[in-house]
């Protein structure tokens, strides 16, 4: 039973790192089994095909992501300070990316939205929910921003949506110019988004 979690746990690391240095179309299960060195018969034994796998390495990527954003958005700092919170480590994860492999990596969440979703509709389904998900927590956290007077939208699930919205477009033009400074722009466009007005309108870091 070891072995056989061990191949697919492989499998899965070494999908994501793939997908994220390349993209998923172009991938081969040949070059996949390569990657993760293990037999191609340990593939089909865990997944049915590719796009089992991808909504398999998709779970996996949210599930991590998703405890990060848990622990920013529940904390018991000021509502707006975990929005910031959340945006300035979105920002430094590109940045370590970039130190890493020289280029911003981007959202695997986003880059599979634009590859992925006029292809498979059970990873466009899958991708619909967890952006749900993200909006969900963000609107929560505007809810308490607004019942503290810091925050004057009527609407807070379309402005939640359009914080994530703001949030994966700046990632998207991170990875496009390799400047991960892009992201900088979040907080004072998510603040006018609030209706917070010019507190706290400096960027999201340095």
């Amino acid at each position: 039973m070891g072995r056989t979690s061990e191949a697919k746990r492989k499998i899965l690391t070494a999908t994501h790192a793939l997908i994220e240095q390349r993209g998923y179309t172009a991938l081969g299960v040949a070059e996949i089994c390569r990657a993760a060195e293990v037999p191609k018969g340990s593939f089909y034994h865990f997944f049915e095909s590719k796009e089992s796998l991808a909504l398999a390495v998709i779970d996996a990527h949210w599930a991590a992501e998703q405890r990060d954003w848990m622990r920013i958005l529940s904390s018991d700092a000021d509502p707006l300070e975990r929005l910031r919170t959340l945006f300035e480590e979105t920002e430094g994860e590109q940045r370590a990316g970039q130190k890493s492999c020289g280029t911003v990596q981007g959202c695997m969440l986003g880059n599979l939205s634009l590859e992925l979703s006029n292809q498979a509709d059970a990873v466009r389904a899958r991708l619909q929910e967890i952006f749900e998900s993200q909006t969900d927590m963000v609107e929560s956290v505007i809810v308490e921003a607004r019942e503290r007077g810091e925050a004057t939208v009527k609407d807070t699930r379309a402005t939640a949506r359009s914080v994530v919205a703001q949030l994966e477009g700046q990632v998207l033009f991170a990875k496009l110019y390799n400047d991960p400074s892009r992201l900088s722009a979040v907080w004072p466009n998510c603040l006018a988004l609030l209706g917070a007005g010019v507190l706290q309108a400096g960027p999201a870091s340095s």
